[in-house]
């Protein structure tokens, strides 16, 4: 039994890395063509694209404000995971703050900066010709080539600026709203876009920041409208049709990451699986949340 299970595993092993080799020679011979006709240039030391599942430093994006180490977010999160724990508690003696006001403020930039980023992940995939299924980096330095990698930029700084989120929630004492969900979601979407800006800044990648930028969109607006008072209430009956939106953009990535495993598709495997798998786990989180809060609360209120 012993020596057929080997057999069996030796057997299995190279079927998969037959299949492994010719799947990235495939992707490789993709590459080159595309090359030769123009649709995509050469990455960074005469590169013809990355191969998967690996990516190196793209130098485009290595001297651009928090890209060149991961020290400065990995500093960054650091303070932020001290804010949610001594944050609370700092703050168990004092007043809440009101903060209509900045708390306004912030969350109709916040629409402007998702809307924005939205546009320029739209309209550049469109005058680059993007595919919705499979899109390779553009490493050279064209002029949409360079938009679409600053895009990402932005919708990785906008994480950071994210990060407020909390702070407003400590300054006005709401600690119910510092769940592991929200701590999760902010500090680990921080980090994923750091990635992606460092290695492949556009791609598939444009896919989920268009995304994630068009439900930020309803998402801060909401927050806006809700900061404004208990006399919008009435108006902002659409809180559980904007966490069905979320549930939606994380099926739609999760799907788009795990089809590009299987396709002939240049971009690294090791991003889409790390995409598909954060998504599921978001998509878990978030469905835990619309239990939580929408089926049981109306349990609750029939029983």
């Amino acid at each position: 039994m012993e020596v057929g299970g080997g057999v069996t595993r030796w057997r299995f092993s190279y079927v998969y890395s037959t299949w492994t080799n010719a799947k990235h020679l495939k992707e490789e011979e993709l590459v080159t063509s595309r090359v030769r006709e123009g649709r995509v240039e050469g990455g960074p030391g005469g590169q013809l694209g990355r191969p998967p599942p690996l990516a190196l430093p793209d130098p485009r994006t290595d001297s651009w404000l928090l890209v060149r180490s991961p020290l400065a977010v990995t500093l960054l999160l650091a303070i932020y995971i001290l804010l949610v724990v001594a944050g609370p508690r700092l703050m168990s003696s004092r007043e809440p703050l009101s903060l209509a006001a900045p708390l306004a403020a912030y969350n109709l930039s916040l629409v402007v900066l998702s809307g924005y980023m939205f546009y320029e992940f739209m309209a550049t995939s469109l005058l680059a010709s993007y595919s919705y299924l499979c899109q390779p980096v553009d490493y050279s330095r064209s002029e949409l080539a360079m938009r679409m990698a600053s895009v990402c930029w932005w919708c990785f700084f906008s994480k950071a600026i994210e990060l407020l989120d909390t702070v407003f929630f400590i300054l006005r004492k709401r600690p119910e709203q510092i769940t592991f969900l929200h701590v999760y979601h902010h500090s680990t979407m921080l980090f994923n876009w750091w990635a992606g800006v460092k290695y492949v800044p556009g791609g598939q990648a444009f896919f989920v920041g268009m995304l994630n930028s068009l439900v930020h969109v309803f998402m801060y607006l909401y927050y806006g409208l809700a900061s404004l008072g208990p006399r919008l209430r009435p108006s902002l009956w659409w809180k559980r049709h904007l966490t069905i939106l979320q549930l939606g953009q994380f099926v739609a990535i999760a799907a788009h990451s795990s089809y590009n495993l299987f396709a002939e598709c240049p971009f690294p495997d090791g991003f889409n699986v790390a995409v598909l798998l954060y998504s599921l786990s978001l998509l878990a989180l978030f469905l835990n949340f619309y239990q939580q809060t929408y089926l049981r609360s109306k349990q609750k209120k029939l029983a």
